[in-house]
């Protein structure tokens, strides 16, 4: 059975999700995470420190990943692509927390504020590194990198609004038709048929 700390969490995280941060009362929390209001408090602070715990878990999640990715391919095309199949798969797989670091940052302010809002600059950086590099080199053809970062951000990011894991794809054939997607975006040129490297002489 899962302790107190992870059931306010589970239970922030369905509420948040399900009707935004100012839309969730401390008795609904308690109520869902089967605690009394009064020791809620023992396993959250205030409901403002749990939101901004939950962002950055989420975040610091995310940012791991991506460097992690980004570290293994030199090669721009490669690491983009990379990048798409990881936050294609962590969206599908974890919807309520798009929905809560997508939509709640408004919650927050002063010091919790500025730590999620670095962690997000820092993992789009690493988005726009792959896509400036590959438009520096040639491999890309985008008029404006920093537009096509957004694009694809927001394009990868919707799976977690409508994904669902019975349906007829599975979620490895989705992150790599995203990346194919996000190759047309880019401006990756197709080779043509018969012209690959192991055609015969």
């Amino acid at each position: 059975m899962a302790g107190a700390a992870d059931r306010v969490r589970e239970a922030a995280l369905d509420l948040f999700a399900e009707r935004g941060f100012h839309g969730v009362g401390i008795r609904q929390l308690a109520e869902r995470a089967g605690l009394s209001s009064a020791s809620l408090y023992h396993y959250m602070g205030t409901k403002t420190d749990l939101l901004a715990a939950i962002m950055r878990e989420c975040l610091g999640r995310l940012v791991a990943d991506a460097e992690a990715a980004a570290a293994e391919h030199a090669d721009p095309t490669s690491r983009v692509e990379a990048l798409v199949r990881a936050h294609v798969v962590s969206h599908a797989e974890q919807p309520r927390e798009t929905r809560v670091v997508d939509g709640e940052l408004a919650a927050l302010t002063g010091e919790a504020r500025a730590e999620v809002v670095a962690l997000r600059d820092r993992y789009e950086r690493v988005w726009q590194d792959a896509i400036d590099a590959g438009t520096a080199g040639g491999a890309f053809t985008v008029g404006s990198p920093a537009v096509a970062r957004r694009a694809l951000l927001e394009m990868c990011s919707g799976v977690a609004r409508w994904y669902d894991a019975t349906g007829p794809m599975p979620l490895a054939e989705l992150a790599d038709t995203y990346a194919a997607l996000a190759r047309q975006l880019l401006g990756v040129p197709t080779a043509p048929a018969g012209n690959g490297s192991d055609a015969p002489a």
